[in-house]
């Protein structure tokens, strides 16, 4: 067994020589963390532009739409001309734009219908279609007050009361019920806000992980090709010596890897105790034991390089895909039936029982327990088939 672990410190010391390797193992999984963290790690409420064409610059009504609209905390305005926004749209460059007609105020002080034109591409996208919604609740909101004044007008003929009167007491209610409303909305947010960070944390741990260990069949598959692991049995080693050692190499890799990676996280988001992070290296050991006996079996049973990159991408991705690294897979659904199969599945579950709610290894046991299974059971398929040279033992 000795010499089996010089093999695996061997292959770890040439995998922390290489700075391309380095950098793909550490820097990549980084720099995608640190990218889906800005993405999605931001505010929890909606914020979205409003790219709006006024074609009435002096109309009273389209000037109060757009001070109405600029005071929305949820919304940004950018202003374009008709020609810029026709072209964007075109483009595809923006996917919904709110044109206000030249003749907007005019029509809405007369009592006429006053017209607002959307255009979108296709349904607006998902931004455009919430940003459509506060625009017409505005400019319905103007609409309501022009009403009001005209009917309080309109009751009020005949009085010795001035239209100036009218509208400045009209006014007046309007503003003290838009500052003091009498249905007044809360929101209050119910338990802790989601935290990006151990949300997308495990995922991309998992995910790099595997697809780096898996990758390494290719060098072994490099390697029975030029005959580097027959040579190698001229020493004093076996093949099973060997075969070990290969395997012993995938779990170190694995291992450091997400130690580094882990401290990392630790260093800058803070989210771990003392025991936790114990756990979540308990965790990593195991999983990286199972990606580099799921390596081992793409190494034996493919017969060239190209083949065992390919094998290793497609186990990346759907294992990822099934895993639940990126969205949540319900319970109980034919995703969440699927994702049983995959075993980042259970190391994700694991890692966010542990940081996500403090959970002891009880809880984890489970998916410790197929984690290990899944590495006992590679270990044992991969050593039958194991060879040395191509086509043959």
């Amino acid at each position: 067994m000795r010499r089996a672990f010089w093999v695996a410190l061997k292959e770890v010391h040439l995998f922390l020589q290489d700075k391309g390797d380095l950098a793909f193992s550490l820097l990549l999984p980084i720099a995608v963390f640190a990218l889906m963290y800005g993405a999605f790690g931001g505010q929890s409420l909606f914020h979205g532009i409003a790219h709006i064409v006024n074609g009435d610059p002096d109309g009273a009504y389209s000037k109060l739409l757009l001070e109405r609209l600029g005071k929305n905390e949820t919304l940004d305005i950018e202003m374009h001309s008709g020609a810029d926004a026709d072209m964007k749209l075109e483009n595809s460059d923006l996917q919904l734009v709110l044109f206000i007609p030249g003749d907007f105020s005019s029509k809405l002080g007369a009592g006429e219908t006053a017209a607002l034109v959307f255009k979108q591409r296709g349904n607006g996208g998902q931004e455009g279609q919430i940003v459509a919604r506060i625009l017409r609740s505005a400019a319905e909101q103007i609409a309501q007050e022009v009403q009001v004044h005209r009917q309080v007008q309109t009751a009020l003929a005949g009085q010795n009361i001035t239209r100036a009167q009218v509208t400045v007491a009209v006014q007046k209610f309007i503003d003290r019920e838009r500052e003091h409303p009498t249905i007044r909305i809360t929101e209050t947010m119910v338990g802790v806000p989601p935290d990006p960070a151990k949300q997308f944390l495990p995922g991309i741990l998992t995910m790099f992980i595997l697809f780096a260990i898996t990758l390494n069949a290719r060098a072994i598959v490099e390697e029975r090709k030029k005959g580097t692991l027959e040579r190698l049995m001229t020493t004093r080693l076996t093949s099973g010596q060997l075969f070990i050692g290969k395997f012993v190499a995938g779990i170190f890799r694995g291992f450091i890897q997400t130690l580094i990676l882990l401290i990392l996280a630790y260093l800058v988001f803070q989210f771990f105790t003392p025991l936790t992070f114990l756990e979540s290296l308990l965790i990593a050991l195991v999983f990286a034991a199972a990606a580099s006996a799921i390596g081992l079996v793409i190494a034996v049973i493919v017969h060239t390089e190209d083949a065992a990159t390919w094998v290793a991408v497609f186990i990346t991705m759907l294992m990822t895909m099934l895993g639940g690294t990126f969205i949540t897979i319900p319970p109980g659904s034919i995703w969440g039936t699927l994702s049983k199969i995959s075993v980042n599945t259970y190391a994700n579950n694991a890692i966010k029982t542990v940081v996500l709610n403090g959970g002891a290894f009880a809880d984890i046991g489970m998916d410790l327990a197929v984690l290990t299974a899944v590495a006992v059971a590679g270990v044992i398929i991969s050593r039958i088939l194991f060879r040395i040279v191509p086509g043959g033992k």
